[in-house]
């Protein structure tokens, strides 16, 4: 029974809702970071983490239960390849979501979402820290 089960329609039909919350999916696990609005980011965020959880599993199954859910092939394949075993000793909290300010235009609140531990984003993350530390001690001198 579904007692208490809410998920926020977002003015869609079923089929349009499950072929958007697909195709925003695939795009999360592709480019590892998107801008939409909160409403749908929160809805995302629910949907990934259970199909990052279903790629940790790594068997036939498993694969075959998240190409039930996004349809494009390659997708699946670097979801299970990279992001999987990647992901392999987290228990869960594979995405974040950073609120933003309203969009310009109808002032609908916008939020990014984005997997946790990205390679590349530590890397630049220390660059930029070392080099603010270095300005800091030419500044000194």
């Amino acid at each position: 029974m579904r007692h208490g089960k809410r998920i926020a329609k977002l003015g869609r039909t079923a089929p349009h809702r499950k072929a958007m919350l697909s195709n925003m999916m695939a795009s999360l696990f592709i480019n590892e970071r998107i801008t939409t609005t909160q409403t749908r980011a929160k809805e995302l965020k629910r949907t990934a983490e259970r199909v990052l959880t279903c790629a940790k599993k790594g068997d036939l199954h498993a694969r075959r239960q998240v190409l039930r859910v996004i349809a494009d092939k390659q997708v699946v394949a670097k979801l299970f390849d990279e992001l999987g075993p990647r992901y392999k000793s987290r228990n869960g909290g594979y995405t974040r979501v950073i609120k933003l300010g309203p969009r310009r235009g109808d002032g609908a609140f916008m939020s990014i979402v984005e997997l946790v531990d990205r390679p590349g984003v530590a890397a630049e993350e220390a660059q930029q820290a070392e080099t603010a530390a270095e300005e800091a001690q030419q500044a000194e001198e």
